[in-house]
């Protein structure tokens, strides 16, 4: 019996990741600068619901100005994630020690050779309250579509060339 009941919701929840429907809430929404959390036409669907425990690490300051592998300038507002393996905009829950953010894919890594999984941006690390390499918890949630403000807070200022100082 339990066993049916086990195989009945693991096919649930399997149907329901193919739908290409992804429900995320809205505190994710800030999290991912205000897109919605519906995946494009013909996006590559990520695995919604995974979950993993991985190490992770952070980056910032010395990348700042830079374009993300996704095509965001990194400045020290942007909140996402590098991933090597996940599509851009993918959305990530991690957890660590009680706080919990929803990230986007933003860029490719970690490249270190420490065995990490994850790159997280400076802001998320610190949002987080990780000041150094720490094993946290994620689960691909959803996606979004790829663009230039992903990462960033609604109402941002669009970071320019400089690594989003403002001219004024």
């Amino acid at each position: 019996m339990l066993r049916t009941r086990f195989q009945k919701t693991l096919l649930l929840v399997l149907l329901g990741a193919s739908s290409g429907t992804t429900l995320v809430p809205l505190s994710a929404q800030a999290n991912t600068g205000g897109v919605s959390s519906s995946a494009g036409a013909g996006a590559a669907a990520p695995r919604a619901g995974v979950r993993a425990t991985a190490l992770a690490t952070w980056f910032g300051p010395g990348f700042y100005g830079q374009t993300t592998a996704c095509g965001q300038t990194l400045t020290p507002v942007v909140v996402g994630v590098a991933n090597r393996t996940l599509p851009c905009g993918t959305l990530v829950k991690v957890s660590y020690k009680g706080h919990r953010l929803t990230l986007p894919v933003i860029d490719r890594g970690p490249y270190g050779h420490n065995g990490a999984n994850w790159d997280l941006t400076a802001e998320a690390a610190r949002a987080l309250g990780i000041e150094d390499t720490a094993r946290i918890r994620t689960r691909v949630v959803g996606s979004v579509p790829n663009g230039p403000t992903l990462g960033l807070a609604p109402g941002s200022p669009t970071p320019s060339l400089a690594g989003g100082a403002s001219a004024g």
